[in-house]
């Protein structure tokens, strides 16, 4: 199962405070998916306000990234900047 996780207090809001997960997907879109399913709306709010990184690497547009089994999986908030 990948490994799951957030530092932002936005993702704790829709999850009633959780920050670690341990889903089984094999790509980014299942798990996306799987989330939204445990907690509605949260899909859309990890898909336009965090990046998501796997296994330390940051993927922008990666939402069809295939994901090991044991995968690290980290939504962070999008820096805004200027």
């Amino acid at each position: 199962m990948a490994q799951v996780r957030s530092i932002a207090q936005s993702v704790r809001d829709f999850t009633g405070g959780q920050d670690r997960f341990d889903i089984a997907a094999g790509n980014l879109r299942e798990l996306l998916a799987t989330l939204e399913a445990r907690y509605p709306g949260i899909e859309e709010h990890l898909r336009t306000a965090m990046s998501v990184a796997v296994d330390g690497e940051l993927h922008p547009d990666g939402w069809n990234l295939p994901l090991r089994r044991d995968a690290e999986v980290v939504f962070i908030p999008l820096i805004a900047g200027g």
